[in-house]
């Protein structure tokens, strides 16, 4: 491989590891967002009463958006395997996108009752599923797609990205918090974040749609794609 050819390879590498990590990087934002303002939207989707009991209700739902994290990582490994790791992140996104909108635009407890909190928890679920199937695939095309001998370092990026995603949500907390008073926060600037993880994902979602797909999934035939992927073909080796 000539010099410049070098380079050429070097800068599609290195342009494909950032657009996987910058996905990963909103993912984990839109996760820890919605930790880092349930203090202020608590009271919008649940009836009036203890704020106690209004916080430990929107805790709850989130300890149930981990519960879809193993199911997602299985699903969308799954996928990956028969479809590409491309496409399965690009899925990823697209869920992760819908929950953040979902979650940005659901009118509260007092506009439409009951239906409030069921629609944060189906949004909460499907931000669930789509964390666990992103962190097991984007840690895969990371990976493959890293030059030899870089692949501990290019790989590293998911970790870097999952804390960095967490510095921002904590990060745009406090900016609106110097911009916006209490009642404010409280009553629609918690809707702010989500909409920016929401137009985050879909930046993302179209960068994801132009990366490369991995060498080692382009060069498995079609027959053997996904074929040994189950549990069952696990299971033989104990």
């Amino acid at each position: 491989m000539t010099q410049s050819n070098e380079r050429a390879n070097t800068r599609r590498i290195t342009g494909n590891i950032l657009k996987g990590s910058i996905g990963n990087l909103i993912e984990w934002y839109d996760w820890y967002v919605y930790a880092a303002f349930a203090v202020y939207f608590s009271s919008q989707f649940f009836p009036k009463g203890s704020p106690t009991s209004q916080l430990l209700n929107t805790a709850a739902i989130f300890a149930v958006g981990f519960l879809m994290r193993p199911i997602g990582s299985l699903l969308l490994g799954r996928y990956a395997d028969r479809h590409g790791r491309r496409a399965a992140l690009t899925l990823s996104i697209s869920v992760m996108a819908g929950g953040s909108l979902i979650i940005a635009i659901t009118p509260s407890f007092g506009t439409i009752g009951v239906l409030a909190p069921i629609i944060l928890v189906l949004a909460r679920l499907l931000q669930g599923l789509s964390l666990g199937g992103e962190y097991g695939t984007s840690a895969t095309y990371l990976s493959e797609m890293a030059s030899s001998g870089r692949r501990g370092f290019y790989s590293s990026f998911q970790y870097v990205t999952l804390i960095a995603g967490q510095l921002v949500a904590l990060g745009v907390q406090i900016i609106l918090q110097q911009i916006l008073s209490e009642p404010d926060m409280k009553s629609w600037g918690w809707r702010i974040p989500f909409v920016i993880g929401a137009m985050g994902a879909l930046a993302v979602l179209w960068l994801r749609r132009t990366m490369d797909e991995s060498e080692q999934f382009s060069k498995m035939s079609p027959k053997s794609r996904g074929s040994a992927g189950t549990v069952r073909a696990l299971m033989k080796h104990p």
